[in-house]
């Protein structure tokens, strides 16, 4: 069975390289980030991140991710410092980015890209989850996708699962997640599948809209 689940989001401005001056206001979000992955990951323990994708996809270790169009040089590898393809969508690299700051290189993190259609997920039962996704960036009306008046409760509704341990709770509508832009709607709905039907001790380390998205963090350790 899965040991612990951290929940995490993905902007790009979390690497520092990529926020530049703007690097400090998002200081809190990577502090949270740091204590969530460190929480669940343990020594011996397969960490497996699951994010957002155009389609359903397990990546090695030794994938990498590339930072290249926000104007950062160098290779993300996402859990094995050796040559490999890069390949990780922008969810995984940003996983690959935060695993390398909160646990160093060669932490063996392996991953899922979870597609728009229907897919399943084969996870080492004794893993550790990664699980990256952002909520509603239709927060406010300097949002990507401006202000809709629904965003915040949906997002609110995904923190109240995240606080509670309640891996149902995590299943939120997915077409209503599209229309908010929420990233992480079907990310967190496979990551309820394998999660679903144990408590979980469960902490919400963050949940705010600095630029109109939604960021929550959340860390679930075995109860």
């Amino acid at each position: 069975m899965i040991r612990g689940a951290a929940f995490c989001p993905h902007p790009p401005l979390l690497v520092p390289e990529v926020a530049r001056g703007a690097a400090a206001e998002l200081d809190p979000l990577r502090l949270a980030c740091r204590t969530a992955i460190r929480r669940v990951a343990v020594p011996g323990r397969p960490i497996v991140v699951l994010g957002a994708g155009p389609q359903w996809l397990a990546y090695g270790a030794a994938v990498r991710g590339s930072l290249a169009g926000y104007g950062v040089n160098g290779d993300v590898p996402l859990g094995a410092d050796e040559p490999g393809p890069v390949e990780l969508p922008l969810s995984l690299t940003i996983a690959a980015w935060l695993l390398r700051d909160a646990l160093g290189p060669g932490c063996g993190a392996t991953g899922w890209a979870v597609g728009p259609d229907e897919g399943e997920l084969v996870v080492d039962a004794d893993a550790a989850l990664l699980v990256m996704g952002d909520g509603s960036a239709r927060r406010s009306v300097s949002a990507p996708g401006y202000y809709d008046g629904r965003a915040e409760a949906f997002d609110a509704g995904v923190a109240a699962a995240l606080r509670a341990g309640d891996a149902a709770g995590l299943r939120a509508d997915v077409e209503v997640g599209d229309e908010l832009l929420a990233a992480g709607a079907r990310t967190w709905r496979a990551a309820a599948d394998l999660l679903d039907g144990r408590p979980w001790n469960a902490e919400l380390l963050y949940d705010a809209a600095p630029y109109g998205v939604g960021y929550l963090v959340a860390a679930w350790t075995e109860a």
